[in-house]
C-alpha cells in the first residue's frame, strides 16, 4: 500500500508512467522519516528540509503543502496499514513536467511508502561494521550534493563495491579527496575529546540527524564539536568513527583497514538522541 497524491493504492500496482521525470532524469527528491505509534519524529525539521530542497530545485510548492498536510498524508497511509507500529516513511516528490505547453508547468506529485521498523526507538549496533574508502568516483562539493535526491548512481556502484569486497559500508570522498560521508549516513570522527564532522560545503547530505547530533554534542562538557574537513589520513589515527541517519540513529564503525575502533562516544550519545526524539513529540522522557 502506498499514498500517491493523496490516494491509497496497492503497492504492486502501476502508478508511474514511462515519462516520469524521476525515472527519466532523477528529477525527484525524498525525505526519510521515522514514525512510531502514529507520531512523526522531528516532523518540523523534516518538513522544512523538504521545502528548502524543493525551492533549491525550483519545484512549485502547492499552497496546501503545509507541515500539517505532510503529517496527515503520512498518517493516512500508516493508519490504513497499522498505526500501532514503527515505520520508515519515504516521502518522495517529483516534478511532473517542464514543457512550456504543459497545463501546470513545474508542478509536482508525491508518493509515500512505508517500511516496518525492527526497533521502536534508535538503537546502537553491537556487531562488526567494517568500512573502506571508495575511490573510483568522487562526490562534488556543491549545494546539490546536500540534497537527498533520487540520483543515487554513485551510492549504487559504491554499494556494489562494498558487497563484492565484504564491507558493510564505504566512505565517500569529494573531488578534493576529503572524507564526505558514508553510503548510509553522515560521518563523525572522535579523537581524544574532539568530535569532528565534515561541513556541508564539503558535499555531505544535510540530514536531520546530523544537525540533531551536532546540537547534542555542542552542549556536552566532555567533548568539543568541530565542523571541519576530514582527511583520509586522520581515519586510522581516530579513536572512534560512527555514522548517523534518521532510521538507524547511530551506527558505530568497528574497523577501517587495520584499525579497530571503540564505541564509547556513540554509547554516550544514543540515549541523548532518543531523548531528543521523544522531546520532538512533545512528550516527557
Amino acid at each position: 500500500m502506498v499514498n500517491f497524491n493523496g490516494e491509497l493504492v496497492e503497492g504492486n500496482g502501476p502508478i508511474l508512467n514511462a515519462d516520469n521525470r524521476g525515472l527519466q532524469f532523477g528529477d525527484a527528491l525524498f525525505e526519510r522519516v521515522r514514525v512510531v505509534n502514529g507520531d512523526v519524529f522531528f516532523l518540523e525539521e523534516h518538513y522544512l528540509r523538504l521545502m528548502s530542497s524543493m525551492r533549491i530545485l525550483r519545484m512549485v510548492i502547492p499552497m496546501n503543502f503545509t507541515m500539517e498536510f505532510m503529517e496527515a498524508e503520512i498518517l493516512k497511509l500508516i493508519t490504513k496499514i497499522n498505526a500501532d507500529k514503527g515505520y520508515e516513511i519515504k516521502f518522495t516528490v517529483f516534478r511532473n513536467s517542464t514543457k512550456k505547453d504543459a497545463a501546470n508547468v513545474n508542478s509536482i506529485s508525491y508518493v509515500i511508502t512505508a517500511k516496518e521498523l525492527e526497533h521502536t526507538f534508535f538503537t546502537m549496533n553491537t556487531g562488526d561494521y567494517e568500512v573502506d574508502l571508495y575511490k573510483d568516483f568522487y562526490k562534488n562539493s556543491t549545494m546539490l550534493s546536500n540534497l537527498e535526491t533520487t540520483n543515487k548512481i554513485l551510492y549504487t556502484v559504491a554499494e556494489i563495491y562494498a558487497n563484492e569486497n565484504d564491507y558493510d559500508d564505504c566512505l565517500l570522498l569529494n573531488e578534493r579527496k576529503q572524507v564526505v560521508e558514508t553510503l548510509h549516513g553522515n560521518i563523525f570522527l572522535v579523537k581524544d575529546n574532539c568530535i569532528k564532522t565534515p561541513p556541508l560545503t564539503d558535499g555531505c547530505l544535510n540530514r536531520i540527524l546530523r544537525k540533531k547530533l551536532m546540537d547534542i554534542i555542542a552542549k556536552l562538557e566532555d567533548y568539543q564539536l568541530l565542523e571541519e574537513s576530514i582527511s583520509p589520513f586522520e581515519l586510522q589515527k581516530a579513536d572512534e568513527l560512527f555514522l548517523t541517519n534518521s532510521i538507524d540513529g547511530i551506527v558505530s564503525i568497528s574497523k577501517y583497514r587495520k584499525k579497530n575502533f571503540n564505541d564509547a562516544a556513540a554509547k554516550a550519545l544514543i540515549g541523548k538522541l532518543n531523548a531528543a526524539a521523544r522531546l520532538s513529540l512533545g512528550k516527557t522522557v
